[in-house]
């Protein structure tokens, strides 16, 4: 039989999956989980795109199976599709002011696209009108604010320890 070889890298990438899934099932205040920075920074740094785009939604539907699923994934799942195409962009440029500017649009692009959802959902009690969709925003901010701590949070935490991680290593290897 021939020995299956695991790669350190596909550690990684489960050890990021499991992370991410374990943290939206523990208690946690809402939106204050690390889905959207595992999508900017897969975006931002993994080599292969495909598994950037897989992480995060692998990490969603791994909890989602033990939460149960809902009528407006489908947005919640494209927003960190989307975050990870800001973190391509990233890629290009990336300086400390353009990661947090990506953090921050990560938060108001989940924010919008979900309270849109949801508000469309018919399950909100708004009228399905323009003042509806703005009263639906009004009353999601609490969700917004904690969705930006928890962005600053942890894409503080995963960009972070990859630069303090590669600044030793340069530093190791003079």
């Amino acid at each position: 039989m021939k020995k299956i070889e695991i790669s350190p890298n596909l550690y990684v990438v489960l050890i990021m999956i499991a992370a991410g899934a374990l943290m939206r099932l523990i208690p946690h205040w809402p939106n204050f989980t690390p889905i959207a920075a595992i999508a900017l920074f897969g975006g931002t740094f993994l080599k292969r795109k495909e598994l950037a785009f897989a992480i995060p939604i692998a990490a969603m539907l791994l909890a989602d199976m033990v939460l149960g699923f809902h009528s407006t994934m489908f947005s919640v799942y494209i927003s960190f599709v989307a975050i990870v195409g800001m973190g391509l962009i990233l890629h290009r440029k990336l300086t400390i002011v353009n990661t947090l500017t990506a953090s921050l649009a990560s938060s108001v692009l989940f924010y919008l696209v979900t309270n849109f959802a949801s508000w469309t959902s018919g399950f909100m009690p708004y009228p399905m009108n323009i003042g509806g969709l703005m009263q639906s925003y009004i009353a999601g901010l609490p969700f917004l604010f904690n969705g930006v701590l928890g962005d600053l949070f942890y894409n503080s935490v995963l960009f972070g320890a990859l630069y303090l991680v590669s600044s030793r290593q340069a530093v190791y290897s003079k």
